[in-house]
Protein backbone atom coordinates (compact mmCIF):
# COMPACT_ATOMS: atom_id res chain seq x y z
CA UNK A 1 0.00 0.00 0.00
CA UNK A 2 1.29 3.19 -1.29
CA UNK A 3 1.44 6.11 1.80
CA UNK A 4 -1.18 8.01 1.75
CA UNK A 5 -1.02 12.28 1.88
CA UNK A 6 -4.00 14.73 1.24
CA UNK A 7 -3.24 14.69 -2.40
CA UNK A 8 -3.74 10.98 -2.68
CA UNK A 9 -6.59 10.63 -5.04
CA UNK A 10 -7.21 13.91 -5.02
CA UNK A 11 -10.05 14.39 -7.41
CA UNK A 12 -13.21 16.55 -8.28
CA UNK A 13 -16.64 16.24 -7.20
CA UNK A 14 -16.81 13.76 -4.32
CA UNK A 15 -19.77 16.17 -2.95
CA UNK A 16 -21.94 17.72 -5.44
CA UNK A 17 -22.21 21.39 -6.37
CA UNK A 18 -25.84 21.40 -3.88
CA UNK A 19 -24.26 20.43 -0.88
CA UNK A 20 -20.93 22.20 -1.27
CA UNK A 21 -23.01 25.37 -1.39
CA UNK A 22 -25.45 24.17 1.15
CA UNK A 23 -22.55 23.82 3.84
CA UNK A 24 -20.50 26.74 2.82
CA UNK A 25 -24.04 28.78 3.44
CA UNK A 26 -24.11 26.92 6.73
CA UNK A 27 -20.79 28.16 7.59
CA UNK A 28 -21.69 31.89 6.93
CA UNK A 29 -24.99 31.80 9.00
CA UNK A 30 -23.40 30.22 11.72
CA UNK A 31 -20.21 32.65 11.91
CA UNK A 32 -22.99 35.67 11.40
CA UNK A 33 -25.13 34.28 13.97
CA UNK A 34 -22.55 33.49 16.67
CA UNK A 35 -19.77 36.10 15.76
CA UNK A 36 -17.48 33.85 14.30
CA UNK A 37 -17.76 30.66 15.68
CA UNK A 38 -19.77 27.51 15.65
CA UNK A 39 -20.51 24.21 17.78
CA UNK A 40 -17.25 22.79 15.77
CA UNK A 41 -15.13 25.79 16.79
CA UNK A 42 -13.73 29.69 16.16
CA UNK A 43 -13.90 29.72 12.34
CA UNK A 44 -10.60 31.59 11.65
CA UNK A 45 -8.87 28.65 12.82
CA UNK A 46 -11.61 26.24 11.34
CA UNK A 47 -10.42 23.33 8.43
CA UNK A 48 -14.55 22.64 7.29
CA UNK A 49 -13.92 25.25 4.32
CA UNK A 50 -10.65 24.10 3.03
CA UNK A 51 -12.28 20.39 3.54
CA UNK A 52 -15.35 21.40 1.49
CA UNK A 53 -12.99 22.95 -1.13
CA UNK A 54 -10.87 19.65 -1.80
CA UNK A 55 -14.38 17.75 -2.07
CA UNK A 56 -16.03 19.96 -4.21
CA UNK A 57 -13.49 21.29 -6.69
CA UNK A 58 -10.57 18.99 -6.10
CA UNK A 59 -8.16 21.15 -4.80
CA UNK A 60 -5.99 21.16 -1.83
CA UNK A 61 -5.30 24.45 0.01
CA UNK A 62 -2.24 24.38 2.11
CA UNK A 63 -1.02 27.93 1.80
CA UNK A 64 -2.42 30.51 4.82
CA UNK A 65 -3.16 32.95 2.10
CA UNK A 66 -5.07 30.63 -0.01
CA UNK A 67 -6.88 29.24 2.90
CA UNK A 68 -7.32 32.87 4.28
CA UNK A 69 -8.81 34.05 1.13
CA UNK A 70 -11.36 31.02 0.65
CA UNK A 71 -12.55 31.85 4.21
CA UNK A 72 -12.94 35.31 3.72
CA UNK A 73 -15.72 34.63 0.58
CA UNK A 74 -17.51 32.82 3.48
CA UNK A 75 -17.08 34.01 6.56
CA UNK A 76 -16.05 37.41 7.83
Amino acid sequence: MSKLSCGTGLQKNIIDKEAFERELALCHNLSQENGGKCGWGICKDCGVIPLLYKLYKGVLLEDPAEIKKAKNKVVK
